[in-house]
């Protein structure tokens, strides 16, 4: 492996931690929500799956409903972070050609 070689591997290595870069800022950035319960409970998280967010509709929160709203709650989040796995796999998918065996980002 000559000099250019390992220049041109080491420019395409820049250039994939780059794109990983802002493929990553831009999954911070984005917002993915979903529902529990017909809607009354709904979670926010980004697409790294940090939890921004749950609103709650009123009509659910009433003490007696602690436990059901509870439920509804972790419910919601449980498929919003599913929801940006999700976005997160399909954002990356396209570096991963480029990865080595083994290798996940």
């Amino acid at each position: 492996m000559g000099a250019r070689d390992l220049r041109n591997m080491m420019k395409e290595a820049q250039r994939l931690q780059a794109e990983v870069a802002e493929n990553q800022r831009k999954l911070g950035e984005a917002r993915v929500e979903a529902t529990a319960g017909g809607g009354v409970v709904k979670a926010i998280v980004t697409g790294q799956g940090e939890l921004i967010k749950v609103e709650i509709s009123p009509e659910v929160a009433r003490p007696e409903d602690a436990e059901l709203l509870s439920d509804l709650v972790v419910a919601a989040v449980q498929e919003a972070q599913t929801k940006a796995k999700e976005l997160a796999q399909q954002t990356m998918a396209p570096l991963a050609r480029f990865l080595p065996p083994g290798f996940t980002v």
